[in-house]
């Protein structure tokens, strides 16, 4: 059964979550913002999307450009999970995965750490 959770404290979650990336990443992640959204309209059932150019594809004429973004839904996790503690594992999952994408790592990558 899906867990029942305010926006707020899912939004909580995320922030947590944020806190928990390695200070390195975290100071080297320039121009990106993270937004919780309750589901992307073109795929309901994904997690977390990157939206940008990750770091190891831009080149010297990138620049002058709207922020990244990372969306982390809300709706998709919570339905994901039976548990507040299944909750939190999932969104610290879902945010270090798109963050990996900013940083160019791939899905095969992440799945071979256990990020999947």
């Amino acid at each position: 059964m899906p867990v029942e959770m305010s926006a707020e404290r899912f939004e909580e979650l995320v922030a947590d979550a944020l806190d928990e990336v390695p200070a390195e990443f975290a100071e080297a992640m320039d121009n990106v913002v993270v937004l919780v959204e309750e589901r992307n309209d073109d795929a309901p059932g994904i997690l977390g999307l990157y939206h940008g150019v990750a770091l190891t594809e831009r080149t010297s004429s990138y620049g002058g450009v709207l922020p990244d973004r990372i969306s982390i839904y809300r709706a998709p996790i919570l339905a994901l999970c039976d548990t507040e503690d299944e909750v939190v594992e999932e969104v610290l999952v879902t945010v270090v995965h798109e963050i990996a994408h900013y940083f160019g790592i791939d899905d095969d990558r992440l799945h071979e750490l256990g990020w999947g």
